[in-house]
């Protein structure tokens, strides 16, 4: 699916890798939702289905550019470029407001959800008995899994692979976040905090021109541990995309109506307003994980008194995130114009 790209459409192009890259790390959000909502999301889902094996016999052969434009690599650089620049920056940012202004941060994501949700169902013209019931399984079981509770840490290798592999799904599935997936399989700070933090240092230590991460065995551990999550989103990213790429083929209402179920199911994962209920020892401290963080049980949400005026900030971010959405939407309407 090679298509002649103007500076323009690489630009917002890579912006809106920046985007699926932040909507990815944040635990109840789908990058998914991101290409959705984008427009593209067809187009990511095709072009990783052509990591094949004629695209293996193209590169193994080195015929590198014929692989390139075989893959559609013009599009998938581009993307994927934005998306890990905005592990290193963008998601950096958000860590830092998740931490100060957790509220406020949960409900511009609420917004921009249930603004996808809006211009999801909005597109769909094929409601009928049966996609009316696949949606509400759908959002039976994106409900249900928002109320699962985590597992311990574990960071044996077979077992991060497996997690590379699940994590994926936000970026293939709009509405299941595979961050949150990570959460509930208990490694969410162990491969999306502990291990990028740990890369990102190594990284600016080698510019620096100090090597001493060679002689730190927890560094080392944390980065290796990070090579196979990656090996194993590439495999689950490949796999995924073949599978989606046949069901969209075949059962197109069907899964958008799934999708939509998924994503109004994601709300309440999102819901700004919830306490973090944490695993207690017998003197009724948080217990602590191998890595010294607290270990996470659910979260406790309750309805935010409408008296406070911090609800009712929570609620105009809940606006900016609906009008970013909305402003997604304009721009590609105008594109299929």
């Amino acid at each position: 699916m090679e298509q002649q790209r103007t500076l323009q459409d690489n630009i917002f192009l890579f912006l809106k890798g920046l985007a699926m890259g932040a909507a990815n790390k944040v635990p109840g959000v789908s990058g998914g939702i991101v290409a959705f909502v984008g427009g593209f999301y067809e187009e990511f889902i095709y072009a990783l289905k052509k990591v094949n094996k004629k695209a293996f016999f193209l590169l193994v052969s080195g015929r590198f550019k014929s692989f390139y434009y075989y893959i559609n690599g013009p599009f998938l650089w581009v993307l994927l470029m934005g998306m890990i620049v905005s592990y290193f920056s963008v998601s950096k940012v958000l860590d830092y407001f998740l931490l100060t202004q957790e509220t406020y941060v949960w409900s511009l994501f609420f917004g921009m959800i249930l603004g996808s949700v809006y211009y999801i169902s909005k597109q769909f013209k094929q409601w009928n008995s049966s996609t009316i019931l696949w949606g509400f399984i759908g959002l039976g079981i994106g409900v249900s899994i928002s109320f699962l509770s985590p597992a311990k840490e574990n960071d044996h290798l077979l077992f991060v692979f497996f997690c590379g592999m699940i994590s994926v799904s936000g970026m293939t599935l709009p509405g299941l976040s595979g961050s949150f997936i990570l959460m509930l399989l208990g490694n969410y700070v162990l491969l999306l905090v502990d291990s990028v933090n740990a890369l990102y240092d190594t990284f600016f230590e080698i510019i620096q021109g100090d090597f001493s991460f060679w002689n730190n065995p927890k560094r080392l551990k944390t980065l290796k541990i990070l090579a196979v999550f990656t090996l194993g989103s590439t495999a689950g990213l490949v796999t995924l995309s073949h599978l989606i790429s046949v069901v969209l083929k075949r059962f197109n209402a069907i899964t958008t109506a799934i999708i939509i179920g998924f994503i109004s199911g994601s709300l309440g994962v999102v819901w700004p307003w919830k306490e973090t209920i944490y695993k207690l020892n017998e003197l009724g401290k948080p217990l602590l994980d191998s890595n010294q963080h607290k270990i996470i049980l659910n979260y406790q949400r309750y309805i935010p008194s409408i008296q406070e005026a911090a609800t009712w900030w929570a609620i105009f971010w809940m606006g900016i995130g609906f009008v970013i959405l909305m402003a997604l939407e304009s721009y590609a309407h105008k594109k299929k114009q």
